[in-house]
């Protein structure tokens, strides 16, 4: 990890500023590399007409963008003109933690999220395969041509041989097979890494954090996800917090769909879960699950679409449910008996609540795309249970969040 660079001797110093006025770097806890970072994330900085502190952060993690938020008069701090060196240090430490901060990390994240999805999506040689050797392949030429070292057997872990960046392009760039889990894994990296940019990304991560494999063998290693540098995890399965929050506080957030009765029920085991990473969030959809309080109330709904689903007495045939209610072809539709149209026309309600349109998860192999369309999609690949969805354990705005903040700070320092 690097650190900040050492001042020069109290000699070198003085014999500086004598020949030209060059004085030392400033300290990585310096008011003004934290109202810089600040500022970088949002926060627009005035000067108070009176004596006190005047803090509006606004509501930005209900915005779309940003630019929105700071149209809106969200993330505004004024502060005197007067105020000592030492208050300035405690405003701007309470601001760094303050929860819109985290909602302005929230942009940062999304946008970086969006970028890396949209490379992996993009890569047609990353490719989904629930039948071959090693649980993550490389091909024929093997993982060292790719940036990546196994530590496990069968294809089970791996890490950077040296390059972390130059890791994560194998999978934006080259030929490689894994399942939804590895997709997830790489997304939450590749997210990090366009976060940092190439060389930030290289420095801040030791190569024994970036592991991919299975999320049992991610346990047991330093991975920044699961690993023992994860720190401290969310426990928000139902998205009680996120949804309270805002629509930016689901930026980049892991979570899966599963089924909900047990493997007996299974038809497609390769289809049993699906792992995603959220893309992005609609006002709606925000919304529609801050006044829901969350997922619950959605794999309640689930459950009713699943159990309308099975009512329905028509023939089956490939991606029906998908072509039906996701596709809505209307040559199909026009086909089914009156009793199966009432039918669909119940399922129609329940998927138009804007949740199901409007919070858009990345899945490989399925690329972007809204939570109801894989609602469709395992009601054809698993038809004999219902799938609920949930946020997995993560950092993002814990460890990962403080870790950015340190990173930021020390390249202001140096």
């Amino acid at each position: 990890m690097r650190r900040a660079r050492p001042c020069l001797s109290a000699v070198a110093v003085g014999a500086m500023v004598l020949a030209s006025g060059v004085a030392c770097a400033e300290s990585v806890d310096s008011p003004s590399c934290k109202q810089r970072l600040l500022s970088d994330l949002g926060w627009r900085f005035g000067s108070a007409r009176d004596e006190r502190v005047r803090i509006h952060p606004g509501v930005p993690c209900d915005r779309a963008s940003l630019a929105e938020a700071q149209a809106s008069g969200d993330l505004v701090v004024r502060i005197p003109d007067g105020q000592s060196g030492s208050a300035r240090e405690r405003l701007l430490d309470g601001l760094l933690h303050h929860s819109a901060t985290r909602c302005a990390f929230g942009f940062a994240l999304g946008a970086a999220t969006r970028r890396a999805t949209d490379r992996l999506v993009d890569n047609r040689g990353f490719r989904f395969s629930s039948v071959q050797i090693g649980w993550i392949g490389f091909g024929p030429t093997g993982s060292a041509r790719d940036g990546w070292k196994p530590i496990a057997l069968f294809g089970r872990g791996y890490r950077p041989r040296a390059s972390n960046y130059r890791a994560i392009e194998a999978f934006y760039s080259g030929q490689v097979r894994g399942e939804c889990g590895v997709g997830r894994q790489i997304a939450q990296y590749a997210a990090q890494a366009e976060l940092y940019g190439r060389e930030g990304f290289d420095r801040e991560f030791s190569a024994d954090e970036i592991v991919i494999g299975t999320f049992n063998r991610l346990h047991s290693t330093r991975s920044i996800l699961l690993g023992s540098s994860a720190g401290r995890f969310v426990h928000d399965g139902r998205a009680v917090a996120a949804a309270a929050s805002g629509r930016q506080a689901f930026m980049g957030l892991p979570g899966f769909i599963f089924h909900v009765f047990d493997r007996g029920s299974l038809d497609d085991l390769n289809n049993q879960a699906e792992n995603f990473v959220v893309y992005d969030v609609s006002a709606e959809a925000a919304e529609a699950l801050r006044s829901h309080d969350g997922f619950e109330y959605y794999n309640e709904r689930n459950r009713a679409i699943w159990s309308l689903a099975r009512s329905l007495k028509i023939g089956r045939s490939k991606r029906l449910f998908e072509r039906l209610l996701y596709e809505r072809e209307p040559a199909l539709r026009a086909s089914l008996p009156t009793d199966a149209q009432a039918i669909v026309a119940r399922i129609d309600r329940l998927l138009a609540d804007p949740f199901y349109s409007g919070f858009e998860i990345y899945v490989h192999k399925q690329a972007v795309k809204p939570v109801g369309f894989h609602i469709a999609r395992l009601l054809d690949r698993n038809p004999r249970t219902p799938f609920r969805i949930e946020l997995a354990l993560h950092n993002v705005h814990t460890t990962l969040y403080e870790r950015y903040l340190a990173y930021r700070l020390r390249e202001c320092g140096s």
